[in-house]
């Protein structure tokens, strides 16, 4: 899987969770995931999450890590273990810093309040995944907690570390499915 850390901000509102967009704005093709830091403001109307919107629960974050994923070939219930694989990835870069986060499903929480959002879809040719992880917390719509209250400060580190693991991992479990052989 390619992977790239992007070096201006983009403040994501959910539509940029669409088929080829890794591609069509960084030339991107295949399997990628992007990161990148920016404001987070997803309104009802371009939620993923149907219980979200059901629950009129907007998502908003002053300042967010954001994962962009677009992987092909895959169903939509792969592409969800796909994104917990990411979160767990995640909260094994944070364990590593002395932090332990605990896992909700597809969700992080330090002491109950909320670190990441994230979301799994299925497009016409992909599935897609949005991983948001707080920087910034000031004025979240839930009780939430960022990297700058767990004294994460490097976040460039922080982010390429996630985003070699995490690709490193898909790898690698393509690679295993292809040296087994029929039973």
């Amino acid at each position: 899987m390619k992977t790239k850390l992007l070096d201006k901000e983009i403040k994501y509102e959910g539509w940029q969770l669409s088929p080829h967009w890794i591609y069509k704005n960084f030339k991107i093709q295949g399997d990628a995931t992007v990161a990148f830091v920016g404001e987070c403001e997803v309104q009802l109307a371009e939620m993923v999450d149907i219980e979200d919107v059901i629950n009129n629960e907007p998502i908003y974050s002053k300042s967010m890590l954001s994962f962009i994923s677009e992987q092909f070939n895959v169903g939509l219930v792969e592409g969800v273990f796909r994104q917990r694989l990411l979160i767990c990835t995640i909260k094994e870069a944070l364990e590593k810093r002395g932090i332990n986060p605990v896992r909700s499903g597809d969700d992080l929480y330090i002491d109950g309040k909320k670190l990441t959002v994230s979301i799994a879809t299925k497009s016409l040719t992909s599935i897609l995944i949005h991983t948001g992880v707080n920087i910034d917390s000031t004025d979240a719509p839930v009780d939430a907690c960022g990297l700058n209250d767990l004294g994460i400060m490097d976040i460039k580190e922080f982010t390429e570390e996630i985003l070699k693991n995490y690709s490193e991992e898909i790898d690698d479990i393509i690679m295993a499915s292809t040296k087994v052989r029929g039973v």
